[in-house]
């Protein structure tokens, strides 16, 4: 039986003592997000996840999506009512505008909720999440006339959103996509064509779908240039915003997948469906990254959501499996045998997986923050810095914490042994759910060639060089601190090996772009992990300065944690450092036949 806590406690602690709940507080509209409030939306978030969620996740993924006699696609068991009281609680518009009904909370909330759901049942968020991308993207680049249309209802959770962009023959490159649009007198397109991998793209939980679709409007450029999007229910509202007539499309399979069986990924077919024009003709990419950046971020959290609710199965599994002697002598004498926590190695993976799921979750946080400040902020310096920040910091953490968080699901399902590998005790689901987090909204490698070919050098390298800068005053502040030491040295090797690599991919990349294709994975994951060594130094420093007797145990636990990343884990990026100024010679010398 699968079991989750909700981390409440950590996020208060990385909100208020971390980064300072001011931080968000003083941008104008969230001046309402009082300590009291928001420890309150996150206590009540919880409660929502463990007693509704969490009891869902297993017979979610046993049970799987369905499709009923008239072809429409049914939810697991108990989705369709715990959907509900997650849209009446107010949950889908907790950081919508409120001008749409929603409540205009700081979005960071919105993340920290959604981990929580995430960690939970992974294929349930998955229908909110792709709401709150849709009705981002349509806040951005929408007319007035469509947003009032369909903004309230998404934001209240009568409607659900999704986002179609990929077609059989075009993933990554969506400029071969082939799924056309005809003008209408009135205004409106016909949508033609046919998607594939569209989660959510049909369920039973809401009574309307609006569909977010790329397509090419006749007579438009080949190619990324002539690609537009298109707003398209699953039902026309009426004249009173009322779910109509049905519209031209429908779900013509449900993907069999590896994993998150509780989500419907569809085959979409759009024949003749009629569809509005969001912004300007062929700018669909431009408006749909709005919601493909929101995507990211939130499939970032999702690598931590499986990695947290797999250690913590891993973690009760370990305490109360009695399994062979503790090396140093039995430490349950009067047993036949000692708990796996007594194993060095057991807790070897263990350790590595908590101490990633804390830093990772507070290098989420930090981004959301940037996020807030990117969007709120009155000061054009301010708004210009975290915007920096949120581009560079995008990919990295979709692709490091989605491949470490798979990572760690593996390492927890071995902490299980042979008792992993069966259905029975629901370890391998999250093995399984997480794979996914790897491939969608752009898979890892993508993610890599996105950061060192574009955003390294985006705005003259402004980005980087701004990291640079925070981190090199961060490690001098603190140089002659010994009680530091043990955090602060292996953070600035970390970031000496970071800013070799960017100068080697600088004086090697430009003759050779194939230098920095084969060295773009390792170079993510370094830039990654100094910024879980970034997190872990300042909550290190936290801890040691902790003078709340009622807290002693908490911040004891975060400096054995910090100390156990900085010596088994931050060692990484000098490996990292090596392969990518081994360069690409030998890894494309081969030629294609001979593989």
């Amino acid at each position: 039986m699968q079991v989750y806590k909700a981390p409440v406690e950590e996020s208060l602690f990385l909100l208020k003592d971390l980064f300072g709940l001011e931080q968000l507080t003083s941008l104008p509209g969230y001046e309402e997000a009082t300590e009291d409030l928001v420890e309150a939306i996150l206590r009540e978030g919880a409660k929502f996840c463990e007693e509704v969620l969490t009891p869902l996740n297993e017979p979610g993924d046993s049970k799987g999506c369905s499709r009923a006699d008239n072809g429409s696609v049914l939810t697991p068991p108990g989705f369709k009512e715990a959907y509900q009281t997650y849209a009446q609680g107010g949950w889908m518009g907790l950081s919508g505008d409120v001008a749409y009904g929603g409540q205009g909370m700081p979005s960071t909330l919105s993340v920290i909720i959604n981990e929580y759901m995430g960690s939970a049942n992974l294929s349930f968020s998955m229908y909110s999440g792709l709401t709150q991308g849709a009705f981002a993207a349509l806040s951005v680049h929408a007319n007035d006339k469509i947003k009032a249309r369909f903004l309230p209802k998404m934001m209240s959770g009568e409607w659900t959103g999704t986002m179609n962009l990929t077609e059989a023959h075009c993933g990554t490159d969506l400029g071969l996509l082939r799924t056309k649009a005809v003008p209408q007198d009135d205004g409106s397109y016909k949508i033609t064509g046919t998607k594939i991998f569209i989660s959510a793209g049909d369920h039973d939980m809401a009574e309307n779908i609006i569909h977010l679709v790329l397509a090419r409007i006749e007579g438009a450029p080949e190619g990324t240039k002539g690609i537009s999007l298109f707003v398209v229910p699953k039902f026309i509202p009426d004249s009173d915003n009322n779910p109509d007539e049905a519209n031209s499309l429908e779900c013509g399979k449900i993907e069999e997948k590896m994993g998150i069986h509780g989500n419907a990924t569809c085959v979409m077919n759009f024949d003749g469906a009629t569809g509005w024009l969001v912004g300007a003709e062929n700018q669909g990419l431009k408006a749909m990254f709005v919601m493909m950046n929101e995507a990211r971020l939130g499939v970032a959290v999702q690598g931590l959501t499986q990695s947290e609710a797999a250690y913590q199965n891993a973690r009760d599994y370990a305490l109360d499996r009695l399994q062979g002697r503790a090396l140093t002598g039995a430490k349950n004498p009067d047993g036949p045998a000692d708990p796996l926590i007594v194993h060095p190695d057991v807790r070897r993976m263990l350790l590595t997986i908590r101490s990633f799921n804390e830093a990772a979750r507070a290098f989420a946080i930090y981004t959301s923050i940037q996020s807030d400040i990117a969007h709120k902020s009155e000061d054009e310096k301010a708004r210009q810095a975290a915007a920096d920040k949120l581009a560079l910091f995008t990919p990295v953490l979709k692709g490091v914490l989605t491949d470490c968080g798979f990572e760690n699901a593996v390492l927890a399902q071995q902490v299980f042994g042979g008792h992993g590998f069966i259905e029975e005790t629901g370890i391998s689901q999250y093995v399984r759910d997480a794979r996914i987090t790897m491939i969608y909204e752009g898979a890892n490698g993508i993610q890599a060639l996105d950061l060192v070919g574009r955003k390294l050098m985006a705005n003259g390298g402004r980005g980087i060089m701004g990291l640079f800068q925070e981190l090199g005053g961060y490690i001098q502040e603190r140089a002659e601190k010994e009680d530091l030491a043990p955090f602060i040295l292996p953070l600035k090797r970390g970031a000496e090996d970071l800013q070799k690599a960017t100068m080697w991919f600088g004086e090697n990349a430009l003759g050779n772009p194939d230098h920095a294709g084969a060295g773009s994975v390792d170079y993510m994951h370094l830039f990654g992990h100094v910024m879980l060594g970034y997190m872990w130094a300042q909550m290190a420093e936290i801890a040691l300065t902790n003078k709340d007797e009622n807290r002693k145990d908490f911040f004891e636990t975060k400096l054995t944690l910090a100390s156990f990343f900085m010596e088994r884990v931050m060692p990484q990026t000098t490996m990292r450092l090596k392969r990518i100024q081994a360069g690409a010679d030998v890894t494309m010398a081969m030629s294609a036949e001979a593989f």
